[in-house]
């Protein structure tokens, strides 16, 4: 090639008829244009039979011919490691890749921060001003209904929007692992944690908003313990996503699958049926399905230790004695909620880094 592809120009430029390259011009472009079939039709030459016949031919076919037998006593080329870069290295490096992918993709990202905006905004007016104003049982199923709304108009959304941007991202990956670049696992982390300051503005943008809005009690526990729910939340249903495209060849059937667990999110969440209300044989789904201790969480944390009397199907009891009795929730037990909140986009996230590095769909 030459010092700024000086070689090149100057075996083009030594053939009759093709005009000297411009200044600043770019070597590579000025080649393809100068060598095009419509070039070759013009000048009535054939550049592969000239460079065969040319003594530049001859000279790298030496060249070739003299490299490729090491010399004596040589050994073969051996790396240390797979990768020029540590773990840490190849995380951070992949993370500040992903970093500006993301900055640079509003489609996706602004999209969802609007959705949150505007879902926030419809909720706290639907709501307005309900959030203390428990009389009867009917008012607190209407809360739990707001929240309920939110986990999975919120979720779903998210869920949905992931799908299409990793599975472009996961064709990038495969091209760069197989240059080795870095390993599944460094890509699949960086995934992971470039999504968590931008679902973290997602909760707090909603939280900001439904949560004065809907006249839910002012204090700073219960704030906290609404933010987070929402905030995890978001984090399992995206992981959701991002895992169910590290299982499937394409997005499109990361899709159709997204309907089976929607189905098990609404159906088991513990808002249509609560969970002293569940089959035994089917209470395990209840447990095992992540809105249903999001929903735990935001009403237990809010309304769990109210002992406020209401009226209850014609009797009196109180708030947190309801929650206990009829949806099986129980203030004592918000820690264990907690706990479990955070293990499932835990768990989602180490499922999709596992299955990136181990499944392979590139079909060549």
């Amino acid at each position: 090639m030459g010092h700024h592809s000086s070689s090149v120009i100057e075996y083009f430029e030594g053939i009759e008829g093709i005009p000297n390259i411009k200044r600043n011009y770019n070597p590579a472009t000025w080649m393809l244009e100068v060598t095009s079939e419509s070039s070759e039709a013009k000048l009535g030459v054939d550049f592969a039979l000239l460079y065969k016949q040319s003594t530049l031919f001859e000279t790298n076919k030496e060249k070739v011919s003299r490299m490729s037998s090491p010399p004596p006593g040589s050994r073969d080329l051996h790396f240390t490691t797979e990768f020029s870069q540590n773990g840490w290295g190849q995380f951070k490096a992949c993370l500040w890749k992903q970093h500006l992918s993301y900055w640079r993709s509003p489609g996706y990202n602004l999209m969802r921060l609007l959705h949150t905006f505007a879902s926030a905004l419809i909720f706290g007016l639907l709501f307005w001003d309900q959030g203390q104003k428990i009389n009867d049982q009917q008012n607190l199923f209407n809360m739990f209904g707001s929240m309920y709304i939110g986990v999975i108009f919120l979720g779903i959304n998210n869920c949905s929007s992931v799908l299409q941007y990793v599975a472009t991202e996961r064709t990038v990956m495969y091209r760069e692992r197989f240059a080795g670049m870095y390993s599944t696992w460094s890509f699949s982390f960086a995934q992971v944690a470039v999504e968590i300051p931008y679902l973290f503005a997602q909760a707090l943008v909603f939280t900001a908003i439904t949560y004065p809005m809907i006249g839910y009690y002012s204090s700073a526990t219960k704030a906290f313990w609404f933010f987070y729910a929402i905030f995890t939340s978001l984090m399992y249903f995206n992981y959701l996503g991002m895992l169910l495209v590290s299982l499937t060849p394409n997005f499109m059937f990361a899709a159709i699958f997204q309907s089976v667990f929607y189905a098990n999110y609404n159906l088991f969440a513990g808002f249509l049926i609560p969970r002293p209300r569940i089959p035994k044989w089917w209470i395990w789904l209840y447990y095992l399905t992540p809105t249903s201790w999001s929903l735990n969480g935001l009403l237990t944390s809010q309304y769990g230790d109210i002992h406020k009397e209401l009226t209850v199907f014609g009797e009196t009891e109180t708030v947190a004695g309801f929650l206990k009795s009829y949806f099986g929730f129980d203030h004592d037990q918000l820690g264990l909620v907690a706990a479990v909140l955070i293990a499932f986009p835990l768990a989602f996230a180490s499922l999709f880094a596992y299955f990136m590095g181990r499944f392979n769909f590139q079909r060549r």
